[in-house]
């Protein structure tokens, strides 16, 4: 029972890390998983329907849903009817923008959103790029796969361009060493709670840990963010006694 997370860009620590998910976007998380990977066994057990569950208790009144700084809603529309072209898509939740507020045009006020595209069209080079592109908004794309499927999962987190942060949640520690033995991919959470805190082991906020002085894409950032170790989270629980879900945050 395992799920595969890519993400294409890094997310920030979150207030509460068991509520994130893709439905949350600010101007500090920067987009959360781009696809979402599950083993047919939670598919059969309605994990997408526990997503639209939580995406739906989002809202604007408590800023648990918030504008897109970079993506107005033409935009966003047209990037998820391009996806919904795609033969055997179908929209799980959202797919329109929101309503009954006064955020300007020029950005996007969307509701979260959720596309399924069957796996067999992922790794095609008709549909690859439009699929991984970077939407930096509440989307994402949820696909299936079996165990005979595993080699092309493989080839897909070869395939993606930006190899960042990606999760593994499982519980079985041979497929999660298989995966991280087969993955370039930098800031990786693995584990049974696998929970994604912004990929900060991989960030070099400097001086004196301010972030408007981080030296990004500077010879210095590069040496010592981009050509440090690999970083792989282990987090396997356990989950405590009396744990519910928090509110969204």
């Amino acid at each position: 029972w395992q799920l595969i997370f890519f993400f294409l860009m890094i997310r920030r620590p979150p207030r509460s890390t068991q509520s994130r998910s893709s439905a949350a976007s600010d101007v500090y998380k920067r987009q959360a998983q781009s696809i979402l990977l599950i083993h047919e066994n939670w598919a059969k057990v309605g994990i997408a329907d526990k997503l639209k569950e939580l995406a739906a208790k989002r809202r604007l009144e408590d800023f648990t849903v918030v504008p897109v700084l970079t993506w107005n809603n033409q935009r966003i529309q047209e990037h998820v009817d391009k996806i919904l072209t795609i033969p055997g898509s179908k929209l799980v939740f959202g797919g329109k923008p929101l309503e009954n507020h006064k955020i300007p045009e020029r950005y996007g006020s969307y509701e979260p959103t959720c596309i399924f595209v069957p796996f067999n069209q992922i790794l095609s080079e008709q549909y690859f790029d439009i699929i991984t592109t970077e939407l930096f908004g509440p989307f994402q794309i949820i696909t299936e796969y079996t165990d005979a499927d595993l080699p092309d999962v493989l080839k897909i987190f070869e395939k993606i361009d930006k190899h960042l942060t990606a999760a593994v949640v499982s519980n079985d520690p041979n497929f999660i060493d298989y995966i991280m033995g087969n993955t370039i991919n930098g800031t990786c959470y693995v584990g049974r709670l696998a929970r994604t805190t912004g990929a900060p082991q991989n960030h070099w906020f400097g001086p004196s840990g301010d972030p408007r002085a981080t030296g990004i894409g500077s010879p210095e950032a590069i040496l010592h963010t981009w050509s440090c170790h690999r970083e792989i989270i282990q987090d396997f629980g356990p989950v405590k006694k009396g744990w519910s879900l928090p509110p969204p945050s």
